[in-house]
């Protein structure tokens, strides 16, 4: 059996001054799916390929990106990603994501850097558009999508914007990731369908759009044992949490 890699690239939270923010490269053989993308994405992915794998590697490596939602900490690095494919690599990215998450995706959070391009000496310039720079396929909560050797299917989630959870098949393996959601029993269930469950968690005791870590901390152990937590606030102790954090730039076996 071909062996199934996760590697992150960044574990902290929107505010976080000791981390990157949450963004997931998961592999087989040699290719590469992101979960999210925020900046300086390329940065992230290269110091954390050298850290788990012990060589440097770039965005050439990258088949695609799963956007779970428009957050910045989760976001902010895509317009790069479109540019470096572009003009440093000559093709358009590829990104994943459902319909109702990539609604305002070029409007709302791309065209005001990317919506023109200089194209004379005299200041003349062209529109763009998103189909200029990416292919978009859209994800489906109702079917699975297939891309390469990966298959995605996706949940909605209880988040402050659309936001949805994954589960990634590939190579006989399926990775669950919670995206940003208040805590859902409902989707851990759906979750725990998965070899290997990454879910957010907060220090905070309530919370309308983020998973307390103490609901996590009071599932049945044998679901715990394959969870492993992300998104953490710096106030995160994980040497006390029940549940093993992710560290970045470590590789896991799905």
């Amino acid at each position: 059996m071909r062996q199934v890699r996760l590697i992150p690239l960044g574990v902290g939270d929107a505010f976080t001054s000791r981390h990157y923010t949450t963004c997931l490269a998961l592999g087989v053989e040699d290719t590469w799916l992101l979960i999210d993308c925020p900046h300086p994405v390329r940065k992230m992915w290269r110091e954390a390929s050298l850290s788990a794998l012990g060589t440097a590697i770039d965005l050439d490596r990258v088949a695609g990106v799963a956007i779970t939602h428009l957050h910045a900490d989760h976001a902010s690095g895509l317009e790069d990603f479109a540019y470096f494919s572009n003009y440093g690599l000559k093709h358009r990215a590829t990104w994943l994501a459902h319909p109702e998450v990539s609604a305002k995706l070029w409007d709302g959070l791309l065209s005001a850097g990317m919506g023109r391009s200089r194209v004379s000496s005299d200041g003349a310039s062209t529109r763009r558009n998103l189909s200029d720079y990416v292919d978009l396929i859209g994800l489906n909560t109702s079917r699975p999508v297939e891309f390469g050797p990966f298959t995605i299917e996706c949940r909605p989630t209880m988040h402050s914007i659309p936001t949805t959870a994954f589960r990634i098949h590939v190579a006989g393996r399926t990775l669950g990731f919670s995206a940003d959601s208040a805590f859902d029993p409902d989707l851990i269930a759906w979750l725990s369908a998965a070899d290997l469950i990454v879910h957010e968690a907060t220090t905070l005791t309530e919370s309308l759009i983020h998973t307390p870590y103490i609901h996590l901390a009071a599932l049945p152990e044998a679901l715990r044992a394959k969870m492993r937590l992300t998104h953490l606030p710096d106030d995160f102790d994980a040497d006390a949490s029940l549940i093993e954090t992710l560290r970045e730039g470590r590789c896991y076996e799905v």
